[in-house]
């Protein structure tokens, strides 16, 4: 029973019996949210300093600032290339596939109310907000908000100050010891996983019931379907371009996967996946940089969402878009996924922000999906980690910081382990 032990075969049964819960019991499914929400919550409250402390070593210890701006830049293109590619293959999936032809929903019958206050944020939403949001009023504000790209920010500009001393500086070797720590307080939360999985699923399912998917399961089977295929046909040749191979990576980061389908949130295994990927041969600096800038510009999934979401509103409330509408929503989603990042319910913040520049599609139609965006956010963050993680291992290997052997001998060691648990067994 040896195998009880491995923390995803924990997590797996932990969404199975969430699941179970919340369908029979919905009352007391929907009362298990505060399990899930205070894990989600634990690991929050130490995402700043995690990001601060790798960020800061990593680039106190090069040799050349160079490197930053470099990463930085490389990173930002990669980023921008693959969402096109997840935003255009979002608009031609929800075309082909027509998932809300023929429900012919009158926008005037629809309760808006449930989105009321997503409509009225996206109004106070904008590209130049987004950009001076950065900046930080202070740098406790910052860690107090937990805003990731101030602490970026900071981090950066605080690791450039420390590489003018050295890495023999007294400060250097505090923050190294204190980002180990930090790790060490990390695999302690983890271990709180199957609880935060199981009442995050429970609520999930004991909220808005399995029967709610009925109506809208076409839409639900085209999103995952998408994002299936964009994962193995977009993603995948890039996996396998480093070496590493897309179904090894998943294979490495199964714990993670498992977590973020349970919680809904691909925040709560961020310190873990900057873990992993430094183990498995990026570089800490690379790491460092990549995965925090990318949970703000790398949301390949939720440019999938985006784009299907909004063609499946205007079809489903009969509203004829021309392809020049249908171009215009793809370009200014270019923009408006970046700008609600790191805010809760941003996907319903950019929808409505892109529809108000529509005025063929009724804002109010965003009530349709309000009720399965929650299991939508599943399909979002599972895609978005799997895009920032290999978009991480792209950029180490560009860069010449990845060393595929650890990876390597990381499976070999994987290999190993499973063969003695089927003789024990």
């Amino acid at each position: 029973m040896s195998w009880l032990r491995s923390l995803h075969v924990q997590v797996l049964v932990s969404i199975v019996v969430g699941i179970a819960l919340g369908h029979f019991a919905p009352a007391t499914g929907e009362a298990m949210k505060p399990l899930g929400d205070a894990f989600i919550k634990l690991i929050k409250m130490i995402i700043a300093p995690i990001i601060f402390c790798t960020i800061v070593t990593g680039i106190a210890g090069m040799d050349s600032m160079k490197k930053v701006g470099r990463v930085g830049g490389k990173a930002l293109l990669y980023f921008e290339v693959v969402s096109i590619f997840a935003l255009i293959l979002g608009l031609v999936a929800v075309n082909f596939l027509a998932p809300g032809v023929g429900m012919n929903i009158d926008p005037l019958t629809l309760d808006t109310k449930a989105i009321a206050s997503y409509t009225t944020a996206a109004k106070s939403q904008s590209s130049l907000d987004f950009f001076m949001n950065i900046i930080p009023n202070t740098v406790v504000d910052a860690f107090a908000k937990g805003d990731i790209l101030q602490v970026l920010l900071i981090s950066l500009l605080f690791g450039w100050a420390l590489s003018l001393l050295g890495k023999e500086s007294i400060l250097f070797k505090i923050i190294t010891d204190l980002s180990h720590c930090l790790f060490k307080l990390v695999d302690l939360i983890m271990r709180l996983a199957p609880i935060g999985t199981f009442g995050a699923m429970a609520f999930t399912i004991g909220k808005y019931g399995l029967a709610s998917l009925g109506p809208l399961a076409k839409l639900l089977l085209c999103f995952y379907g998408t994002c299936i295929v964009f994962v193995l046909v977009v993603l995948g040749p890039v996996a396998h371009w480093t070496g590493v191979g897309l179904f090894p990576f998943l294979s490495y980061i199964k714990e993670e996967l498992l977590i973020v389908f349970g919680t809904a949130s691909s925040e709560s295994v961020l310190p873990r996946i900057m873990e992993k990927l430094e183990r498995m041969g990026c570089g800490k600096s690379v790491v460092g940089m990549v995965i925090p800038t990318g949970y703000s510009f790398n949301l390949d999934g939720t440019s999938i969402y985006l784009t299907m979401a909004a063609i499946f509103v205007a079809q489903a409330t009969n509203s004829d878009l021309t392809l020049v509408q249908q171009l215009t929503i793809l370009a200014v989603l270019m923009l408006t996924s970046k700008g609600a990042s790191g805010v809760t319910g941003s996907g319903f913040i950019v929808l409505a922000a892109t529809l108000s520049v529509i005025p063929g599609i009724p804002v109010a139609g965003l009530a349709l999906i309000f009720g399965i965006d929650r299991f939508m956010s599943q399909g979002r963050a599972l895609t978005n980690l799997i895009g920032n993680g290999i978009a991480t291992i792209v950029i180490a290997k560009w860069e010449k910081d990845f060393e595929p052997r650890k990876f390597q001998a990381i499976q070999s060691a994987e290999a190993e382990s499973a063969c003695e648990t089927a003789k024990v067994s």
